[in-house]
């Protein structure tokens, strides 16, 4: 456990210093939401409902981090130490390649949280968010969607070939996701015909999920994000595992 805690802090040090992640998973969805709050403020989300549009974007927000850390830094940082022969040399370390990896997930989980926590309170103060439904199954699905979007990274970090190569793959994932599967672009707004396109995402999914949780939606909607987020999350750790490269 030591040695875990001092490889955490070292290595959350190195990605901190890259600040990549911190302008990408906690500075962006903070910007993401004061543009929405200025834009929208506290407008009803619809004609006859009781919550705003910020509210309905809550969860959405929440996945911009989430996108951020499992589908583009996850991935790249797993290939980048692949590639640099750094997982080799751990093999005869005490300490393992899979207790690095591990400490890389647990980087990218306190980023996911720094952010939530975060945009919480900025959401509370400045446009009056209150959840409408409950707190614990809204973090709950949250949690269902950061670890199925971490498994898709390690996933693609796992199998690529090299740095570029995953790149290339986290690009593909990430940019499409980030804009279409309601994180940005809210999801209503979309045509019925991209809806379904876009609803194929696993982020879709997660959003769709927190959004019931989070405004106390019928609890009928609930099956089908949790079906899809689970299978991706058992899929991609089975392939991670499976054909996982340490060199």
């Amino acid at each position: 456990m030591k040695s875990f805690l001092i490889l955490l802090k070292n290595e959350l040090k190195l990605n901190i210093r890259n600040m990549n992640m911190v302008i990408f998973a906690v500075i962006m969805p903070l910007i993401i939401m004061v543009i929405l709050g200025l834009l929208n403020g506290t407008k009803p989300a619809a004609d006859g409902v009781e919550y705003t549009f910020m509210e309905q974007s809550f969860g959405a927000l929440c996945t911009v981090s989430i996108c951020a850390g499992g589908l583009m830094g996850l991935p790249l940082v797993v290939s980048e130490y692949r590639e640099r022969k750094i997982l080799k040399r751990f093999k005869v370390t005490p300490v393992s390649p899979t207790k690095l990896l591990a400490v890389e997930l647990t980087i990218y989980v306190i980023y996911c949280l720094v952010s939530i926590i975060t945009l919480i309170p900025v959401a509370m103060i400045f446009w009056k968010v209150t959840i409408h439904g409950s707190w614990l199954a809204f973090l709950c699905s949250w949690l269902l969607t950061m670890i199925s979007t971490l498994s898709i990274g390690m996933m693609v970090g796992g199998i690529a070939k090299n740095t570029k190569s995953a790149s290339i793959i986290a690009s593909i994932l990430y940019f499409p996701m980030l804009i279409f599967s309601g994180t940005t672009l809210p999801f209503e707004v979309m045509p019925e015909s991209m809806q379904k396109i876009v609803s194929v995402f696993p982020i879709t999914q997660g959003i769709q999920l927190m959004k019931t949780t989070f405004l106390g939606l019928p609890a009928d909607n609930i099956k089908l994000p949790v079906i899809a987020m689970g299978t991706v999350t058992i899929l991609c750790t089975a392939i991670s595992i499976k054909y996982f490269k340490w060199e």
